[in-house]
């Protein structure tokens, strides 16, 4: 008897320190990311920071690669492999919410007057899907002119005056342009990568420029096949088969031949200014998009964090704490130093209105357009093929863009159909 009794001690002792371990046993969320060195090194960091101010949570980080990242979400996600927390690009949101792969905010954390307080409105339209809020982003970019200072001046041009128009920047990429004695392209004059911002900087910027836009109000019906469409694309194909200042996949591509400095000018986003900080060798500086007859026009878009669906109990509250830390005015000024991208909230971004390089990209936020996709990577493709076509097989401009439109317009109304 005394036996059964001590064993019977020793059990709810053992019974009480396995609670206490489950208990004390931290939460694990899992954050997953597109691989983009600056961002998963700064994402490691706010995780420590994180983890310091919870003891209770512990988030781990994973990252793929960005042509491979849709594909892995669509196979994870809906059987319950997917992460807690994830990064996705804005113009997605239609796309993950339809496909049930993340859950609306928590109304109680993410209240409209903590939202409204924190982020552009254009952010909070963004992230708006049949009127919930589904997700909360940490910084947002613009486009600009990035341009060399070295090779301004060996060309004769002075290094602090960008071109301020488009029919400068034309006759400026002319005088940057460099050949070989076969007539081969050896520095561009301007990049030309419509699979980099190029399709943004033609679908935003060029369409609007030229008086005309890429869909409609509702954003549902593609509006670029008009007479001001093909002036814009055939001004921007100019550059490519007349001018010959730069061509798709020139050196790889725009950013690789820029920071060989064999690009001397390039459309770019705020978030390269991480990348080209880093390399000592060069001169560059940041202008706003060149205009067209006095318009101004530009492209804002963002990553943004959302909880996936299925996220619940403590994971759910474990995530809330991870979404809104990362999320924070603390975190965005990180963003910003480390990454270049400009905070989500106006606020924090105004703080920062006198810097020399950030500011140039908060200017083009005034007159920005955010298009949200409904198949990025697809709608995106399209523009590709479509330069491709005319420059490769020598369709023409006009009955390019009409087939393509066509096609987008299908891929548009079949998306909203189902």
């Amino acid at each position: 008897m005394k036996r059964f009794k001590g064993s019977g001690l020793v059990l709810i002792v053992l019974l009480i320190l396995a609670a206490q371990a489950v208990q004390a046993a931290p939460v694990k969320i899992t954050y997953w990311q597109y691989f983009y060195q600056s961002k998963v090194d700064l994402m490691n960091d706010l995780i420590k920071q994180f983890e310091a101010q919870n003891p209770d949570i512990k988030v781990e980080q994973v990252t793929f690669p960005y042509e491979s990242y849709n594909q892995k979400v669509a196979t994870s996600i809906p059987v319950g492999e997917g992460p807690d927390v994830i990064n996705l690009y804005g113009g997605w949101l239609p796309m993950y919410v339809k496909a049930g792969y993340i859950q609306p905010l928590p109304q109680a954390q993410f209240t409209d007057s903590y939202m409204k307080a924190s982020y552009f409105p254009f952010v909070l339209d963004a992230v708006n899907f049949g009127g919930k809020l589904y997700s909360a982003p940490t910084a947002v970019r613009s486009l600009a002119l990035i341009w060399n200072k070295k090779l301004f001046k060996e060309a004769g041009l002075d290094p602090e005056k960008p071109p301020r128009t488009l029919d400068e920047l034309a006759d400026y990429a002319r005088k940057l342009s460099k050949y070989d004695g076969q007539g081969n392209l050896i520095q561009a004059g301007l990049a030309m990568q419509p699979n980099g911002q190029g399709h943004s900087w033609l679908r935003d910027v060029l369409f609007r420029q030229f008086g005309g836009a890429p869909y409609d109000a509702t954003g549902r019906k593609v509006a670029y096949d008009s007479a001001q469409g093909v002036a814009a694309l055939q001004w921007y194909m100019d550059r490519i088969m007349k001018d010959k200042v730069g061509y798709p996949n020139f050196l790889t591509d725009d950013v690789t031949a820029f920071k060989a400095q064999k690009a001397a000018m390039t459309i770019d986003g705020s978030f390269r200014i991480g990348t080209f900080k880093a390399l000592s060798d060069l001169e560059w500086g940041v202008a706003e998009l060149p205009s067209n007859k006095g318009v101004q026009s530009n492209f804002a878009s963002f990553w943004t964090h959302a909880i996936v669906s299925g996220v619940k109990g403590k994971q759910l509250d474990a995530s809330v704490k991870f979404l809104k830390f990362i999320t924070s005015p603390e975190a965005m000024e990180q963003w910003l130093a480390r990454v270049g991208e400009l905070p989500a909230n106006p606020k924090i971004a105004q703080a920062h209105k006198d810097d020399p390089l950030t500011s140039v990209f908060m200017k083009g936020l005034s007159y920005a357009h955010s298009t949200i996709f409904v198949d990025e990577a697809g709608q995106r493709t399209l523009f590709v093929d479509m330069i491709d076509e005319i420059n490769l097989k020598g369709t023409k401009v006009a009955d390019a863009l009409r087939q393509t439109a066509a096609k987008e317009q299908k891929l548009i109304d079949d998306f909203w159909a189902k």
